[in-house]
């Protein structure tokens, strides 16, 4: 992983790259490296960012269908890499989620795409992206809601969503030397916290399900004194321990400094109810995990496959206060130019 280290007292301090800060009139483009997307979603984003003084490009197959994927492992990968390799191209928005970014991870040019860091933004399979780029290319990232997962949907992202996703990807630098702290407003969400006081580290993670299935792989979470964002949806709780367990015994959650949890959906599709017990609900199985680990935790923050979905940058140095219950975003190392 190519990144810069520092050494702060007697801390070492590991900086990624991040991309440069976007301003309309810029070149975003669009790509769907997981699940094909529906063609109006993504129109419908298209004119809102267009709207915004933004130019958009994209492919022609975009729309490919490869049974549950966008088209084929090769088609998805190159689409990556042409967006990259684009000098025209100023950031890299994945439409959706879905299934299908594990597949074309050890099909992507890391060396290319640490010479042209651009802004990437997604979130839910592309955790997967996310992962491997912090890993293998030193790359800050955006987990947000992508073109077909929000940004264009027939009722408008939420002001919430629309405010976090600008300040991230345009304003990063202009909260001062500290950076900035995100408001959630009581009506967006109740965000609670376990433990106490504040930690420091790199922001890592995303959506559970992928953290969980990188494990033993080359793109698998740093997780050393790093803060850990988690989130699902449609997850039963039995397979929520799971995952979290596999973390556990792989020794992650012994290494964080502190978390976020974001939202977990409380209905699910894949089992029926197995018990009627609290303590093994989703919110109880979280309990069981972070309530008792000895660093600072949010909860129920709003973050992940919800209308209020904040935008956070991955690999960026944040704090998190149990105590104000609130997340920070430290200035990160950003760009001015290509």
């Amino acid at each position: 992983m190519m990144v810069e280290k520092h050494v702060v007292g007697c801390f070492l301090v590991v900086i990624l790259l991040g991309p440069k800060l976007l301003k309309p009139g810029d070149t975003v483009m669009f790509v769907a490296p997981a699940g094909p997307p529906e063609r109006p979603q993504v129109m419908l984003a298209k004119r809102r960012i267009e709207e915004r003084g933004y130019r958009v490009k994209m492919r022609d197959d975009i729309f490919a269908v490869e049974g549950y994927l966008a088209g084929t492992d090769e088609r998805r990968a190159d689409e990556m890499m042409e967006a990259f390799a684009d000098p025209e191209v100023d950031a890299v928005l994945c439409v959706r989620g879905g299934y299908g970014v594990m597949r074309i991870l050890d099909r992507l040019d890391y060396a290319l795409i640490r010479q042209n860091p651009k802004a990437v933004l997604g979130f839910s399979d592309v955790t997967a992206l996310h992962a491997a780029l912090n890993r293998k290319a030193g790359l800050v990232s955006f987990h947000g809601p992508g073109p077909a997962s929000g940004l264009g949907a027939e009722d408008q992202p939420s002001d919430f969503t629309v405010r976090w996703l600008i300040q991230a990807i345009e304003q990063s630098g202009s909260g001062g030397s500290d950076g900035y702290t995100i408001d959630v407003p009581a009506a967006v969400a109740n965000v609670d916290s376990f433990g106490k006081g504040k930690a420091r580290g790199r922001l890592v993670g995303g959506n559970l399900s992928l953290i969980s299935a990188l494990e033993g792989t080359p793109y698998a979470i740093d997780a050393e004194d790093a803060i850990l964002l988690i989130e699902d949806v449609n997850e039963a709780p039995y397979r929520i321990d799971r995952m979290l367990q596999q973390l556990k015994l792989a020794g992650k959650l012994g290494q964080i400094k502190g978390a976020v949890l974001g939202l977990f959906t409380t209905e699910y599709v894949r089992e029926d109810k197995l018990t009627d017990d609290v303590r093994f609900d989703t919110q109880g199985v979280l309990r069981q995990y972070f309530e008792s680990a000895g660093v600072p935790v949010l909860v129920n923050y709003p973050i992940g496959h919800h209308r209020q979905n904040c935008t956070v940058p991955l690999g960026a140095q944040v704090e998190v206060d149990a105590d104000a219950k609130t997340l920070r975003i430290l200035r990160m190392r950003l760009r001015i130019g290509h």
